[in-house]
């Protein structure tokens, strides 16, 4: 019998979750457990879809959950030990030089925001509204990608911020969500959400100095890489996601 539809929903699945999160879905079809519970266990609005469509084949193709599940075992354990292309490109902002080239910071924010299909993170030490980035950012939101962003709040900053809320900078953006670390998780008073990256569908990561401001992407002096491929870009969304999930970032009120 041929199981190609649940092979492809397998496939689908593991891209999506990684192989952490695909190991827990390995463990709810090795129990035996419904989709409902597949949902709770596994809450990521990007993924539901990608997981429904794996009970969906499941009862189209005759494959039991046990099976199933082995299958999907086998699926990351094979993944791992798979030599994975990765491509690293250095990103600029600021001045450009001529005999060297290199790519500009806000080009390539723009690809990797242009490029999600289904998840879109990011986080930002400060943040103004950029007419740029908010266009891009609502075309992804209107095509469907789950887009959380991750920034400082003045009180968080504790002073070295000064201004409107980092978070008013999406304000033109609805469905959007926003995070911040909560400050009683932190545990030293001077700390400081410092992050700034770009990770797309777990497959495409920017990670460097520039805020996601028009001065950080464009007129500073900034510095980072774009990471295509390998685990890198997985590794990030998959800590971004836990800190969600233990509290450690948390939805900014309203």
């Amino acid at each position: 019998m041929s199981r190609k539809g649940f092979e492809a929903a397998a496939r689908t699945v593991a891209a999506v979750l990684g192989s952490a999160r695909t190991k827990d879905l390995v463990g709810v079809l090795a129990r035996g457990q419904s989709l409902e519970h597949a949902l709770l266990a596994i809450p990521e609005q990007a993924a539901s879809e990608a997981i429904a469509e794996v009970y969906a084949a499941l009862r189209r193709e005759g494959v039991s959950a046990p099976e199933a599940a082995a299958y999907l075992r086998g699926f990351v354990a094979g993944l791992a030990k798979r030599p994975q292309d990765t491509e690293v490109t250095t990103v600029w902002s600021g001045p450009a030089t001529p005999g060297v080239p290199v790519r500009p910071t806000a080009r390539v924010l723009a690809e990797v925001v242009g490029g999600a299909e289904r998840e879109l993170l990011a986080m930002t030490y400060s943040a103004r509204p950029w007419a740029p980035l908010t266009a891009a950012l609502l075309a992804a939101v209107g095509r469907g990608v789950e887009v959380h962003v991750v920034v400082e709040t003045n009180a968080g900053a504790a002073g070295l911020l000064s201004g409107p809320e980092p978070a008013e900078a999406f304000a033109g953006v609805p469905g959007i969500r926003l995070w911040h670390w909560a400050p009683e998780r932190r545990e030293h008073r001077r700390a400081r959400q410092h992050a700034k990256l770009a990770v797309a569908d777990r497959q495409v990561l920017l990670l460097g100095s520039a805020n996601l401001t028009e001065s950080g992407v464009r007129r500073n002096l900034e510095a980072g890489v774009l990471v295509r491929g390998g685990d890198a870009p997985r590794r990030a969304a998959e800590h971004i996601r836990d800190l969600q999930r233990r509290g450690v970032l948390v939805p900014l009120p309203g």
